[in-house]
């Protein structure tokens, strides 16, 4: 079988030997999220816009503020605090990750979009589209700076479980390589079904004594144990 010219599949694999598949982002997508986070900018911009020409001088310095913070740190705000997503992402149904698959963090995020600027050139973010459309994981001069991906954000891989999970103290003592696969493997149930979550955790059945999501739940109990010991010290 033929393998197609255009494979937009990305597998990542742990140093336990685990791994990740996603569904990588194109152009089109992403341009479509650019121009829905743009109308939103462009509202606000009208709205303060409108507000600044009232209150005069002072006005237009908090205007020339706020849009610097906006311009820059719009995208950096939801893509750390929201999943990844700006509303824009949201709508399309995709979102920013680190190349393995883990959340972005403030530096990855400030990264790829300080080098936004350079996507833009010469005009109209020509060369970002040059760059998603060349490279193999179709990422702009941003995203390989900064080492994130685009991905789709299946509504199938966001658990109503996750969000209720609470720290559980793991039953045997773990080692050091055991907890960061745990740890791993929490960070990354956004972009994993529940089939395969039940699956990869069926695998420490010894640790945990169940299986299924019963199973499941206890091992994001773990790993919300191990990431609750981690944020402490």
């Amino acid at each position: 079988m033929t393998r197609p010219l255009i494979d937009t599949d990305c597998s990542v694999e742990t140093p336990e030997g685990i791994n990740f598949n996603s569904t990588i982002a194109g152009t089109v997508p992403r341009a479509l999220a650019y121009v829905i986070d743009f109308s939103w900018r462009l509202l606000i911009y009208i709205l303060l816009a409108i507000v600044s020409a009232f209150i005069g001088n002072v006005g237009w310095g908090f205007f020339l503020i706020f849009s610097f913070l906006l311009e820059w740190f719009y995208p950096v705000y939801f893509e750390v605090f929201r999943n990844g997503q700006t509303p824009g992402k949201k709508s399309m149904g995709i979102k920013v990750v680190n190349d393995d698959f883990t959340p972005v963090r403030w530096n990855t995020s400030i990264i790829r979009n300080l080098l936004r600027s350079a996507d833009f050139f010469p005009v109209l973010y020509l060369f970002g589209i040059i760059s998603i459309t060349c490279s193999k994981k179709f990422q702009r001069l941003g995203d390989m700076a900064a080492g994130t991906l685009v991905i789709y954000a299946i509504e199938e891989r966001k658990q109503e479980i996750t969000s209720d999970v609470k720290p559980v103290l793991p039953a045997a003592p773990l080692t050091l390589d055991e907890r960061q696969a745990i740890a791993d493997f929490t960070d990354r149930t956004d972009v994993i079904s529940e089939p395969r979550q039940i699956e990869l955790t069926d695998i420490l059945t010894p640790l945990t004594n169940s299986t299924g999501k019963s199973g499941l739940i206890k091992v994001l109990g773990i790993g919300a144990w191990i990431r609750g010991k981690k944020d402490k010290g």
